[in-house]
């Protein structure tokens, strides 16, 4: 089991856009072949810093959807809503 832990920090004015483009793609996401949990948590008193929180079956089932279509469309939108890159931590 893979613990797959991700930090957003976007700018204020799209974090709206953000919401929306989740909402849109989540069920895609947590239906994903070996995605066991999908959640999205926001930093205690900060909405510009957004977590996702997922298990994955494998680091396989992991990479299958990092280097998917759905995640390489997915990740082009919203790299364009950050204010600073991205950190991203798989755990055991």
């Amino acid at each position: 089991m893979i613990v797959r832990i991700v930090k957003m920090e976007f700018k204020p004015e799209c974090v709206h856009e953000f919401r929306a483009l989740f909402s849109r793609i989540k069920d895609n996401i947590a239906g994903f072949e070996g995605c066991m949990h999908l959640e999205l948590l926001n930093e205690a008193g900060s909405s510009d810093v957004i977590f996702t929180y997922s298990i994955w079956r494998d680091e396989n089932a992991l990479n299958k959807y990092r280097f998917s279509e759905l995640f390489r469309t997915t990740w082009t939108e919203i790299r364009q809503y950050f204010s600073v890159p991205a950190e991203a931590w798989s755990l055991e």
